[in-house]
């Protein structure tokens, strides 16, 4: 049976991830801030020391061993560029820590674990279109968050493939979840569904669908590759 651990796994496109991977017979080790619901662990990412606790938990849970992590957890709050410099920092400071350094202690602790076990490990690294072309003037810290976790992608897949070591990302674009449709509502509700060739949207089972995809299916052959789900709102 294949062990996941899935952090941002309570709501939106963590949860519809759950789903898919559990409906496959994965066993899902899930994260969320709180712990909320069965089999998934509490860890608030804005503490430094909670990725390595959530890690050893999870391996605990899983009996020694973890096939594959996916990095889903995010925040996605506004930064205006006219607040106060600390309130600026503080925010900055926090979407930088959950979106990309808890990201990256994680997948750290899952290269090691696979390099010391000798075993094949995928990561999937839940990014954003934001980090290909950038976001709102709130959001820099954002945008910034995601594109660094698509280099760190990119370095995992190209250093460690020899070993059986894969890295996948996705881009979502606007998705269905109560994340989005704060952001959407703030930018203008529908006005913003002309920039989707699409015309609308995409669902959190179309990202889960791609996660599964990653996670279970993907050939190796594929390993650094970063798959869009946008809509066409944004194609490289």
């Amino acid at each position: 049976m294949t062990c996941i651990l899935l952090t941002g796994a309570s709501r939106g496109i963590g949860a519809a991830a759950r789903e898919a991977l559990e409906a496959r017979g994965a066993k899902v080790i899930g994260q969320s801030t709180s712990g909320e619901g069965f089999g998934t662990l509490a860890a608030d990412f804005r503490d430094p020391l909670a990725p390595k606790m959530l890690w050893e938990a999870a391996l605990e849970q899983a009996g020694g061993e973890i096939d594959v992590l996916v990095n889903n957890a995010g925040l996605f709050a506004p930064n205006p560029v006219d607040v106060s410099d600390i309130e600026w920092l503080d925010a900055w400071e926090d979407t930088m820590r959950i979106n990309l350094t808890a990201s990256a202690q994680l997948s750290r602790f899952a290269v090691r674990h696979w390099q010391e076990t000798g075993s094949s490990g995928r990561i999937v690294h839940v990014a954003s279109r934001a980090g290909h072309r950038g976001d709102s003037p709130a959001h820099w810290h954002y945008a910034a968050s995601k594109g660094g976790m698509l280099a760190m992608h990119k370095s995992i897949a190209r250093a460690y493939a020899a070993m059986r070591i894969y890295s996948f990302a996705v881009t979502p674009g606007f998705t269905d979840t109560a994340m989005a449709g704060d952001y959407l509502e703030s930018r203008g509700g529908d006005g913003l569904l002309a920039d989707i060739p699409l015309g609308r949207v995409a669902e959190p089972a179309e990202m889960a669908r791609i996660i599964e995809f990653c996670a279970l299916d993907a050939p190796p052959s594929m390993t650094g590759a970063t798959l869009d789900a946008n809509g066409a709102s944004y194609v490289r």
